[in-house]
């Protein structure tokens, strides 16, 4: 069980304080509800550019990685879909500096010019790394513009094309900060050594004065059901042929969330999984996996499978579609089932033992929907029951609901 205190200043921001006298570490974690779902059509990839640009300097801070380290302490950000996080490790005498720094680009970042054009230059070449001189890096620009229709959800977090980014204005990006990076629009968790009292009082000292922004209500299209199979085929640089399925799933606040989480690892999580051994093990595929998107409107269920030498694409989809086939029609062995749930739970507390994923998770369900959720998640996957594995497959493992990507080298 995770205890803290919740509390919410005049300006909106959410603030979460949990005490762990079990380090000298401390943790300031800064979550902002915005992510590449609340981008424009033509002006994908602002999210992931502001996470960098949020490291560029403030107004008053040119510099905010000095300041971290000689505290003692590292700092780093993660973008995604539904919302961008910023962390800071340090030794819990030293969270001022972090809270102080915070603040300062929640105030108003400094845009300028060069500030701006150094972060482009980055993000771009970041994009032609990751995704169009890698092999299969453009996966993602390919499965979500299959799989999404209508939802924001059609472009990936780092942007449709570069040019978005290359494009970016100054006016804009200024918009777009003074829309989504204020208080009211973020969570702040301090986790770690701390004294409550003295932590209350420098937030108030840093945050409070800070301005709230316009409120905003997210209205995003919804994605219509898919009602025929979608099937594309692509010759690229890429050493080995690579067969990808999506099947839409539900949202992630949806109870059927945890079977689908739980039916993917069944499937692939483990050397005793069912991919593992009917079709690694048996040298059809070099690698095969079942993972889920886990955004937090409807995502994806997601089979990724590279056939060994000398066997086709279309006998590796027969015997992936024959282990699907087979749950759906007889669903899982209980034993098998308690495995995967203890397991899970076991990841769970593993990863609470960590001061920093405990500040982590807390924004991460404070944006969900409640902070409370973080002490419900193991018994969420506990309650999930063989009929409920068996029902989620036949509701979304199916051909005319499959998002088919087949590379094959150039």
């Amino acid at each position: 069980m995770i205890t803290f205190e919740k509390y919410v200043l005049d300006n909106g921001l959410r603030v979460i304080l949990h005490k762990d006298a079990s380090s000298p570490m401390a943790v300031v974690n800064v979550a902002y509800d915005v992510g590449s779902r609340d981008e424009e059509v033509e002006k994908t990839g602002f999210a992931h550019l502001f996470e960098h640009l949020m490291f560029g300097g403030s107004v008053s801070i040119p510099d905010f990685d000095t300041p971290i380290q000689m505290a003692g302490g590292e700092n780093n950000a993660f973008t995604n879909s539904d919302m961008t996080n910023f962390y800071n490790i340090l030794p819990a005498q030293n969270i001022e500096t972090a809270l102080w720094l915070e603040s300062d680009r929640m105030m108003k970042l400094d845009f300028n010019p060069k500030s701006l054009a150094t972060q482009q230059k980055v993000v771009i070449e970041e994009f032609k790394e990751t995704c169009l001189n890698q092999p299969y890096g453009d996966m993602w620009h390919h499965l979500s513009d299959m799989a999404y229709k209508e939802h924001t959800y059609r472009w990936p977090t780092i942007g449709l094309v570069p040019e978005h980014i290359e494009d970016a204005k100054l006016e804009d990006v200024e918009a777009f900060f003074y829309r989504y990076y204020r208080p009211n629009n973020a969570v702040l968790v301090v986790a770690g050594n701390i004294q409550i009292d003295d932590v209350k009082a420098q937030i108030d000292k840093y945050f409070n004065d800070i301005p709230a922004g316009v409120e905003h209500k997210r209205v995003l299209p919804v994605e219509p059901k898919q009602l025929q199979l979608r099937s594309k085929t692509i010759e690229a640089a890429v050493p080995l042929p690579s067969l990808i399925m999506a099947f839409g799933m539900c949202d992630r606040l949806n109870d059927d969330y945890y079977a689908i989480d739980l039916l993917s690892d069944i499937l692939a999580n483990g050397r005793s999984s069912r991919f593992f051994v009917n079709i690694y093990k048996q040298s059809i595929c070099s690698t095969i996996d079942a993972f889920i998107s886990g955004t937090f409107d409807p995502g994806l269920f997601i089979v990724e499978a590279r056939p060994m030498p000398g066997v086709s694409i279309d006998q590796a989809r027969e015997v992936i579609w024959k282990e699907l086939n087979e749950i759906k029609a007889n669903g899982v062995l209980p034993e098998e089932l308690e495995k995967i749930r203890n397991k899970t739970e076991s990841s769970l507390v593993y990863s609470e033992v960590s001061v920093l994923h405990k500040a982590m998770n807390l924004a991460y369900y404070e944006i969900l929907g409640d902070a409370d959720m973080i002490n419900i998640q193991a018994q969420k996957y506990q309650d999930v029951t063989a009929e409920d594995i068996k029902r989620v497959a036949n509701e979304i493992l199916s051909p005319e609901q499959c998002n088919e990507i087949i590379y094959l080298p150039k």
